[in-house]
This record gives C-alpha cells, structure tokens and sequence, in this order.
C-alpha cells in the first residue's frame, strides 16, 4: 500500500491524521518501512538520506547495533517492572558526572514531562508564581508553555492554543533571545520563579547565542534570585558531553534532557542542584510520578548511546567536519544564510543568519518550502518547515555528505 493510501485512512483515525502536527507533510506524509544507519526506507519504494533523526535522538544513527543489542538483553529480562532498576543508577550516575551543575535527576517520559515538572519544581522552591521563557522558545506541548510570541519585552502570556487557559499562561512572561537587557528590564520589576532557556534554540533553529549571552543570562539571574532552567532536551549530548552547559561554560540551577538519552527510545529527565532536587517527592512536596518513568529498555538504550560517545568522542569532531562541508557548499550559493553548529545545522531564506524569533520568522517560507520538495526529490529527507533544525548523524558516511552537499548546491542554485 503507498503512502497516499495510507494517510487517506489515518485521516479516518487519527486528528489530521498523524501523532504529531510537524508530519502532516502535505500532500501526504511519505511512510517509512524501516530504518538503518543513515538511511529511510519508505513504503513507496524510496530510498532518503535522513537528516531528521527523529528531530534529534539517533545521534548514532537508525538501529545502531551497539544500541539495538542493549535493548535485545533488556527485552529479555523484561520491559517494564514498576520497580527500580539498577540501570537507573548507571544512566543517572553518567548524567550526573558529566554536568557539574546537575546534583540529581528524576527520570520522566519525555522532554515535554521534563520542562513541566522543572517549572513546577522552581515555583515550589522559590513560592513564586510567575516564569519567563524567550520568544519563539519551545519547551514542549503543556499549559504553560504555549504561549504566543509576542512584541515587547514584557509581553504578559496569551495562549497559544486552544483549551490553555489565559490565567495560567498569564503567570508566563516573555523575552526575545539574545537580549539581556530586556531579561533585566523584566526582572527589575517582576517577582519571577525561574527563566527556562534553550542554550540554542532548536525547535526554530539553530539560533545560536551571542558570545557572552549566556554568562550575562546566568549573572542577571542569579542577580534577582531566579532559577536558571536550561533546556538541554536538543542540545543535550548532541552538542558534546555534558552537552551546552560544558560547550558554553553556563551553570544552571535546574536542567531538562530529553532525545539522546534514550538512544531513540521514549524518556526526559530533569536535574539540578541537590537543594532543589530533594524537594521533588518522595524526598519533598514537589509531587511527580509516572508509570512508564525509568523505563528499563529507554535506559538501557540511553546508557548504551551514553557510553558509545564517551568511549568514541571523535564522533563529535566528525559530525562538526560534515557540516562544515555542507556549510561550504550552501554559503556559495548567496541565498540567505547558513548556520552550523556540531552536528545541528539549517539554511535560513533570509539574507543574515537570524538571532532571534522575530528575525527567524522573516525568512521566505515559500523558497523553503520548493527548496525543502527539490531536496527530497534528489533523496535528502530534512525537516519539513524552516523551523525545526537538521541533524546529522555518526552514521551518515562520507558519501552521503558528499550527496548532501551536492543536493544542497543543485537545490539552491535551482
């Protein structure tokens, strides 16, 4: 069956007819069948180089044995016991030695978990209301933080769909990115719990910091006793080890993760300084629970993909390597901008790289979009909007950069 058959009965099932808005890929999302390496094999009989990755988890790539074994012996012994786990302590122990700003963490389902019980966690440890987070942030899909962008530095919360109610999101302020005077100018005047921040914004990235934005976040905040959040759910592992936090020399008081930890498989986590952390119950009144939080076979995927970056970390020097050569390519073809960071990296319409949301949101959607539909046509799936950052992976090899970049030369220069 090909995709568009597919999708005219997913329609009939599902709300639009997908698990998540960003694969309403339009005429009709295309099907994968299975996955290796580099690559996506689709229902429809094509064959992508996948610069998605699952928007970012399969830093080692798609079924990357090392990853797939460790979750084989788990699923032998069992998949899910309500219980704790000593593969807890072996991940948690990990997470813990490479932040030197995370005393503790409590393992949750997914990153969109993590930033809410993060925010609930500062406002129980301060006893204030109100949090502030930058425009054009994403922070995951709850209440609080589906907040419209708004125009000034001091824009107060309006929902940003519907069924959010405007009392609980006018208790969420916002800044624009790379502006610490504006963070100032509301902390001067504001009674604030906690300012959660993505170190490089990444769900409409990547935007990356100035060079002394995060110190100045980091000096203002602790300046107005307010809880620095870091939002590390992208950045975290993809970045390095101990991911933005150690790349940028920021110490947060709390920070959420989320993707790569797993190796692919459902989980978040948030930590932080241990006088905080021990408020989260059974410890303190902070409540937070979950069924499926600690899953035994998302642990055991997580410590195995962990474990492989810290025993090969030229990964990271690889993956900077390829997009540096990807990068080459795109700036000669003079349309707009190409930002690169690691292992993240995008082609923005717009004629300087953009640092914030406001300039992001300038960007020539329509030349995205027939550059987006010629790069699939040449066999390079990349996310499906201007918004959402490509990745690669360590098991893109040589040739398929090779094909990128050639598909980003002939697609732009079209």
């Amino acid at each position: 069956m090909k995709s568009s058959d597919l999708f005219a009965r997913a329609k009939t099932l599902m709300p639009g007819g997908v698990s998540s808005p960003v694969r309403a890929i339009k005429p009709n999302p295309f099907y994968v069948e299975r996955a290796a390496g580099s690559h996506l094999a689709t229902v429809d009989g094509a064959d992508l180089i996948d610069c998605c990755l699952g928007y970012g988890p399969l830093i080692l790539g798609h079924a990357h044995p090392v990853v797939r074994e460790a979750i084989e012996r788990q699923l032998e012994k069992g998949w899910l016991y309500g219980t704790p786990t000593p593969l807890e302590l072996d991940l948690a122990g990990m997470i813990t030695a490479d932040h030197p700003a995370v005393d503790m963490v409590r393992f949750v389902s997914s990153g969109s978990e993590a930033t809410m019980a993060a925010i609930r966690l500062a406002r129980g440890y301060t006893g204030k209301q109100d949090i502030i987070k930058v425009e054009g942030g994403f922070h995951g899909a709850h209440d609080a933080v589906l907040v419209k962008a708004g125009s000034g530095a001091t824009t107060l919360g309006v929902p940003d769909s519907a069924g959010v109610l405007a009392d609980l999101v006018a208790h969420t302020r916002q800044v624009p990115y790379n502006d610490p005077e504006a963070l100032e100018t509301l902390l001067a005047n504001d009674d604030v719990a906690a300012f959660i921040l993505e170190p490089i914004m990444g769900n409409i990235g990547p935007v990356l910091p100035d060079g002394d934005y995060l110190a100045d976040v980091r000096e203002i905040t602790a300046a107005h006793d307010v809880l620095l959040i870091l939002d590390e759910v992208i950045t975290g592992y993809r970045v390095g080890i101990g991911g933005a936090e150690v790349f940028y020399g920021v110490k947060p008081d709390l920070a959420t993760f989320g993707k790569i930890i797993g190796g692919g498989l459902p989980i978040g986590a948030f930590g932080g300084r241990r006088d905080i952390m021990e408020l989260v119950a059974p410890a303190g009144p902070v409540y937070q629970a979950g069924t499926f939080s600690g899953n035994p076979a998302s642990l055991a995927a997580g410590y195995a993909t962990l474990r492989h970056l810290h025993d090969h970390p030229e990964v990271y020097r690889r993956l900077d390597e390829a997009t540096r050569a990807i990068g080459e390519v795109a700036v000669d073809a003079h349309k707009g901008s190409f930002v690169r960071i690691g292992s993240l990296f995008k082609h923005f319409f717009r004629d300087s790289a953009p640092r914030d949301y406001r300039e992001v949101k300038e960007c020539d959607t329509a030349a995205f979009s027939r550059f987006w539909k010629a790069m699939l046509d040449t066999g390079v799936f990349l996310p499906p909007s201007q918004f959402e950052t490509n990745f690669l992976s360590a098991a893109h090899t040589t040739q398929d950069i090779k094909q990128i970049a050639e598909a980003y030369g002939s697609c732009l220069f079209a």
